[in-house]
């Protein structure tokens, strides 16, 4: 079961790194042409940089086998997914108020109603980011309570 969390997890990083670049290249940051993230930077970056450090940790149990790291990746893993939902949480109005209705990432034309970055979020990619993620802390969680040993 290690080994398919470690999958998982690198397919929801991989998923958040895509989010992650449609966020960095629709974000305007001089005011001009679209609103203003509603999603903060800080936690943005903490959730990524927390994604890399418990991505490597559980890498680390797995080479090692000590229960330390699989419960140490398992309290990451629970960060991540407090900062996941924070994001999803300001992400949900800012798709119910009428991103592009396409799905696609096109910009508003002049006078339109302009959206923050994250509103070009793929509706499919947000939600296979999160279910990536629960069923990556459902695996660890099981892997960590398993028993000793592989």
């Amino acid at each position: 079961m290690g080994f398919a969390t470690v999958i998982t997890w690198f397919a929801t990083v991989l998923m958040g790194l895509f989010m992650l670049t449609v966020w960095l290249i629709e974000n305007d940051v001089t005011g001009q042409g679209v609103a203003p993230s509603r999603l903060p930077v800080p936690v943005i970056f903490a959730h990524l940089l927390l994604a890399a450090s418990g991505l490597t940790v559980w890498v680390a149990f797995l080479v090692f086998d000590r229960k330390t790291l699989a419960w140490t990746a398992v309290g990451i893993l629970g960060a991540i997914a407090l900062l996941g939902a924070t994001m999803f949480a300001r992400w949900i109005p800012v798709y119910r108020a009428g991103g592009n209705p396409a799905g696609g990432a096109a910009r508003p034309s002049a006078g339109a109603h302009a959206i923050p970055a994250e509103g070009n979020f793929p509706v499919l990619v947000v939600a296979a980011h999160g279910l990536l993620a629960v069923s990556t802390l459902v695996l660890a969680l099981l892997t960590a309570l398993g028993p000793a040993g592989r």
